[in-house]
């Protein structure tokens, strides 16, 4: 049954289901059955749209990445083969496909219930990313249990931190009731709660490095398909830099640098159509909200408001994060080179690092400074992470035979998206270890987060705006887009 529900899935795929589930939630909410239907082709177009420029556009990114690795001259034990592989070992073992039939029903529950005010079976496919936890739980500890209950307890602790930054997001990204929810990308906003008073005491607030000031100062190069063009230049340039002498060389450079301009053209038009999916969804929430709103208050309104988690591919193209995310490939890679204590060496997953910042540029408005320090900080860490998890995540694609073959210089791999987690790292040591007190601590400290966020929620969302709206004059691309399209 398991092996089933897995093929239909990699049969309709994301660009199919997320669809068909948008067009039942319209229904379910009484939006005409024509829009009902618009929104879901809306959703379709748009998640294909960013299936096939990633699809893409990776492998121009992954090739001058592994050039610029090649080129640094590091050897380090622990390589990074992407997340692909560990996708492969989620659905191949059995505790991950157990999470892939059981954990759908646990979220859709969680949802009706009101535990969390996101909608996760939308973005159905990112459960492999508690799948591959549990999957290494259970290479640990050899317990079917333990491991189980491990993944749902991720699965919450995700949800949180979803929730939380979903106002953020919604409204930089333009994407009405909308969130992100992977735990492999969603932990990144973390640092940048964290962090962000303190850049403001610093004064980062003031200095103006988002698309929009990039547009004023810089004029026609601070266009994002400009900017696009340089800063493909220069990765392709850093990933060539022994064979600058070639007319082959420069051939790529130029085309790499064409596609990263395509990239910051075309993405934000798709995001466009895919935001138009969400729009009667949207005024139909409001139309209960103002019902409820006039029997019983504002309070109420907060309650009843909920999020459609949706894929991190609809944020990956906007300017501000395209661009601190490729600056922070190159930055990375020597951060790895020289961090005293790291064996990991981050390479196809670099092009996740877009993915990966979503949220951080979500809560700084669009603050690509903040968003780069916020990430080397965070990444940083994450390298001890993944170095500290090498050796079991190796010994878990292994146990569950996915065919690889280790780098020549490697004697561990990693995924650099998947592991690099300082924070579920933690709570996967404290689950593993077995030992009931580390574990409850960790659940009483969700519980307390749940009862901050169950009453205290709309102020947490005034708080973000406020901390967003400190990035002096500046409104997101993404918002200005989708108001556009409005």
């Amino acid at each position: 049954m398991l092996e089933a529900l897995k093929n239909f899935f990699d049969v309709f795929g994301a660009a199919t289901v997320v669809p068909i589930m948008i067009f039942i939630v319209s229904l379910c909410l009484k939006v005409n059955p024509k829009k009902a239907l618009f929104c879901a082709l809306r959703a379709g177009v748009g998640l294909t749209g960013f299936s096939w420029i990633i699809t893409a556009f990776s492998p121009m990114v992954t090739k001058y990445i592994q050039q610029m690795v090649a080129s640094t001259g590091l050897n380090l034990p622990i390589v990074d083969i992407g997340w692909q592989t560990g996708s492969l070992t989620a659905f191949s073992s059995t505790i991950g496909l157990s999470f892939f039939v059981i954990g759908l029903v646990i979220e859709v529950v969680l949802f009706f219930v009101g535990i969390t005010r996101v909608f996760t079976p939308a973005n159905l496919w990112n459960n492999f990313g508690y799948m591959i936890w549990g999957t290494l739980a259970y290479q640990v500890t050899h317990n079917f249990i333990l491991s189980f209950a491990f993944m749902i307890f991720v699965l919450l602790y995700s949800l949180i931190l979803s929730e939380t930054v979903a106002d953020r997001w919604s409204d930089y990204f333009g994407v009405k009731n909308a969130t992100v929810n992977s735990i492999h990308n969603i932990e990144s906003v973390v640092p940048a709660l964290l962090l962000d008073p303190l850049w403001n005491l610093l004064g980062l607030n003031k200095v103006k490095l988002n698309p929009d000031s990039l547009k004023n100062k810089l004029g026609i190069f601070g266009e994002p398909m400009t900017l696009g063009f340089i800063l493909g230049l220069i990765i392709g340039i850093l990933g060539s830099i022994k064979n600058l002498g070639s007319i082959e060389a420069w051939g790529g450079i130029l085309n790499f640098a064409i596609a990263l301009a395509a990239v910051m053209t075309i993405f934000p038009l798709i995001t466009g159509v895919f935001a138009q999916a969400f729009a009667p969804l949207a005024e139909a929430v409001e139309k209960n909200k103002k019902k409820e709103s006039e029997e019983e208050g504002t309070s109420l309104v907060d309650k009843k408001r909920w999020f459609m988690a949706v894929d991190d591919g609809v944020g990956y193209g906007e300017p501000a994060t395209i661009i601190s995310g490729l600056i922070l490939v190159p930055i990375m890679v020597v951060v790895a080179l020289f961090l005293p204590g790291n064996r990991a060496l981050p390479v196809v997953d670099l092009i996740a690092i877009p993915f990966m910042v979503e949220t951080m540029v979500a809560v700084t408005k669009g603050n690509i400074l903040k968003t780069i320090l916020n990430g080397i900080i965070w990444f940083s860490i994450g390298l001890y992470a993944a170095s500290y998890l090498a050796d079991i995540y190796t010994a878990a694609v292994q146990a569950n035979n996915v065919p690889i073959e280790l780098p020549s210089t490697a004697a561990m791999i990693i995924s650099f998206n998947l592991l690099a987690h300082p924070l579920t790292t933690l709570i996967f040591i404290a689950w593993v270890s077995g030992n009931p007190i580390w574990i409850g601590l960790t659940i009483i400290i969700y519980l307390v987060s749940l009862f901050v966020l169950r009453t205290r929620r709309e102020n947490i969302y005034s708080y973000l705006r406020k901390m967003a709206d400190k990035n002096s004059g500046f409104e997101g691309s993404a918002e200005k887009i989708i108001l556009n399209e409005d």
